[in-house]
Parts: C-alpha cells; sequence; structure tokens
C-alpha cells in the first residue's frame, strides 16, 4: 500500500471513529422528512400510540410518525426529537430553523416502493412523517422530502402527567400521556387501596393494562422513563373514577 493510500485509509478510519464518538454523545444523527396533510394542516387522528385527539393530548401539530427504526415497537411514544433541514438549497429554509416534535404515530414500511421513492419508512430508514403545518417550519411546503437531522431532547409539558382509563372490571387499561423528561415510559406500576403495587403491562402504544379488579379503589401509579427514574402519583384516581375519565399525576422534574 502506498503512502497515498495509508493516508486515506487512516482518514477514513479517523471519521469513522469521530462519527461513532458523536452519535453515542448524542449530537445531530441524519434522517428524512416528509408531511401528512389533514384538514387544519396537524396530525389530529389516533395514530399507532394511542393518544387519540392530539389537540387534547396537548401534542398538536408538533407530532409525527416515525418509521421502524425509530418507533422501537411503540417504546418511542412520547419521545421528543429536535428536527431540522439540512444539506438542501431549495428545500431548507434559510438558517436551517429546528423544531421539536413528539412521536405519536408508527410510519409502516412501504415495500412495493424504493426507500428512495416513495418507501420512505421502509426498514432500515430512519424517517419522521410530520404534520403539514410543522413541515413548513423547517422547510418548503412543495418539497416531497427533506434531508433532515434530529437528536433527542427533553420535553417540556405543562402540569403533570394524565392518567386516561379504559377497559372493563377485568380489563383495566390506562392511557399515560403529557410525559415530561425524556416522555419515554418504559415500565408502570398501579395500586389500589386493596392491593400493593402490581406491575402493568404494554398493551400497544402507551396504553397499559391490568387484568385485576380494580373498581372502586382509589389508584396511585408508579411511572419509570426510559432513563431510569421513577415518579410516582398516589391517590391519583378516587375511589369512585369512572371508565372514561383523565386524572393528573405528577411530573417528572
Amino acid at each position: 500500500m502506498g503512502t497515498l493510500q495509508l493516508h486515506v485509509f487512516y482518514l477514513i478510519l479517523l471519521l469513522t471513529i469521530s462519527s461513532q464518538v458523536i452519535s453515542k454523545q448524542g449530537e445531530w444523527k441524519s434522517a428524512t422528512a416528509t408531511y401528512t396533510k389533514q384538514a387544519d394542516a396537524s396530525i389530529i387522528t389516533e395514530g399507532a400510540c394511542g393518544y387519540g385527539d392530539l389537540h387534547k393530548a396537548s401534542y398538536g401539530k408538533y407530532s409525527a410518525g416515525l418509521s421502524t427504526m425509530l418507533f422501537n415497537k411503540g417504546s418511542t411514544c412520547g419521545a421528543c426529537f429536535e428536527v431540522r433541514c439540512v444539506d438542501h438549497i431549495l428545500w431548507c429554509l434559510q438558517g436551517s430553523p429546528s423544531v421539536i416534535l413528539t412521536a405519536t404515530d408508527f410510519c409502516p414500511p412501504n415495500y412495493g416502493l424504493s426507500s428512495d421513492y416513495g418507501g420512505w419508512c421502509n426498514f432500515p430508514k430512519e424517517h419522521f412523517e410530520m404534520s403539514e403545518a410543522a413541515f413548513v417550519e423547517i422547510a418548503e411546503k412543495t418539497a416531497e422530502i427533506v434531508p433532515v437531522q434530529y437528536k433527542r431532547v427533553k420535553c417540556e409539558r405543562r402540569g403533570g402527567m394524565r392518567f386516561s382509563m379504559s377497559g372493563s372490571a377485568h380489563f383495566f387499561q390506562v392511557l399515560i400521556t403529557n410525559v415530561g423528561l425524556d416522555g419515554e415510559v418504559v415500565g408502570v406500576k398501579v395500586k389500589g387501596s386493596k392491593t400493593g403495587w402490581m406491575p402493568m403491562a404494554r398493551n400497544w402504544g402507551q396504553n397499559w393494562h391490568s387484568n385485576i379488579n380494580l373498581v372502586g379503589q382509589p389508584l396511585s401509579f408508579e411511572v419509570t422513563a426510559s432513563t431510569g427514574r421513577t415518579v410516582a402519583s398516589y391517590s391519583v384516581a378516587p375511589a369512585n373514577w369512572q371508565f372514561g375519565q383523565t386524572f393528573e399525576g405528577k411530573q417528572f422534574k
């Protein structure tokens, strides 16, 4: 191997190591983004995270569907990402402004189309399907798809975590929304006045369930984020709670 080839080899090796270090430090990563059209220019449909009306869930237009690589089987629901358009002089807005998005949906793969044309969410692509209202804050509306950079950021939420009850006496389910800190819930426990702390199982998205009859008991919830931090909201629901009600608990600080 000649001197020039050696220099090129070591330069490539250095760049590879540098990119791995940057990735581990949680710096900007590369992906792509498109937008979906809704009547009011935001994403309002329920989505794969189970949040229902996203305006009521406080996520509104700053919501996004994630490709398989980012969605992580629903675990990433509620996580926050800062996203900016880069490296396209025609489509990216001047100065590369960024938006903060909450993961609220899954962008399914379409293997009938090329990942470079239509199959934006095909594995292993990292892709954000944004609302039109959020997309036009970083790129031109006429763009079909744009290159972006993203990074995980802290979720800034108003008020406490919200616990929405559903199910039946023998299938109790709670939807957890408005989660601060990293926004990603990885574990939930529930406690009634007649029980100890019981782990709940993820049903889908951020819906968690238990097969224990908890009707008629005041309920407490313990929520664990992906950082390992845990917050307990004691007696957040009174003994006379009803299915369909939502209660506000404590928040990650």
